[in-house]
């Protein structure tokens, strides 16, 4: 089913999941065992991160430095098309602007199309730490907004080359919303604005970036439907479970952390999991209590914390 049915027909509050692909290396067993663990919760989707090549820098003996370009996380397609058909449940390949051309993310559609998932969380992704030659035969997109309306091409039937006979392809499309603002954005108001583009350009629903106050997801709800953006606003959190957390979320994510959640845990440091834990139960309440539908857990590699979070909401 398409994830704009699945959040329809929810009768009762339900969650969805948000894996990373094992490094490149290692084998898809550590996301079956994750899958293992979280389907007991009966989720409604699972989302599966994509990652876009990037360059590593080596000395050599003789003085000169070599370059090195690759993926360190390949595999979204594959893992999709693992989880959906070995357990019957549907999931989101995330698909990115920044990386790829039009012409490899119109490749990559069909594949999922043809694998039988109809789902894509589309993103502009981070920037490679690289600069990327571009052939000159290939079109890029820009921002997430031209990849959402790539994707409507195609299900228009629309190819980037023309061809006779063109069946269009129909996916779900979700996009990113960002309850603190993007980074990027001067403000939240012009980042709305930012996400009214996805959404007039064939959104069907929004899956935040991770917060850990909702009242900050709560005026964000408002602002978007002020604007006139009536898509699913679907709320996303993540589990704390070390003090090193504290650095690396804000970081990585552009997020705040409350001063009540970081005076707690420095003063309890060898409870992070359980005060964790504690927060994310107390937020996933409240979303269920203003109506949320689904609530959408950013695992990483903490399954079993997110197991403890919704074991204790039941």
């Amino acid at each position: 089913m398409k994830v704009i049915d699945l959040i329809g027909a929810c009768k009762t509050p339900g969650f969805s999941f948000e894996l990373i692909p094992p490094p490149r290396g290692r084998s898809i067993r550590d996301v079956i065992e994750m899958v293992d663990l979280l389907m007991p919760v009966q989720p409604k989707w699972f989302d599966v991160t994509s990652h876009s090549s990037a360059a590593s820098f080596n000395d050599n003996p003789d003085g000169t430095i070599s370059r090195k370009i690759f993926k360190k996380r390949p595999g979204t397609l594959g893992i999709c098309g693992v989880i959906q058909n070995r357990y019957k449940v549907d999931t989101v390949a995330h698909i990115l602007c920044l990386g790829f051309s039009r012409e490899e993310t119109e490749d990559a559609l069909i594949e999922l199309h043809y694998l039988g998932l109809e789902n894509v969380l589309l993103l502009r992704g981070d920037s490679p730490n690289f600069e990327k030659k571009h052939n000159k035969d290939k079109s890029f997109n820009s921002y997430a907004a031209d990849l959402v309306k790539q994707v409507a091409d195609l299900r228009a039937g629309r190819y980037l080359y023309e061809l006779s006979q063109a069946d269009g392809i129909d996916f779900c499309v979700g996009v990113a919303g960002y309850p603190e603002k993007h980074f990027e954005a001067p403000n939240l108001e012009m980042d709305i604005n930012f996400l009214k583009q996805k959404v007039d350009a064939g959104a069907d629903y929004i899956v935040t970036q991770m917060f850990f106050e909702n009242a900050k997801f709560k005026d964000f709800v408002s602002r978007c439907r002020k604007v006139g953006i009536t898509i699913p606003i679907i709320p996303g959190i993540k589990v704390l479970k070390s003090v090193n957390q504290l650095k690396s979320i804000p970081k990585t994510f552009k997020v705040d952390l409350p001063p009540t959640l970081v005076s707690e845990i420095m003063a309890n440091p060898n409870h992070v999991e359980e005060i964790g834990v504690r927060w994310a139960e107390r937020q996933a309440e409240g979303l269920l209590a203003m109506g949320s539908p689904i609530v959408h857990f950013y695992v990483m590699n903490d399954a079993h914390l997110v197991r403890r979070v919704i074991d204790g909401l039941t």
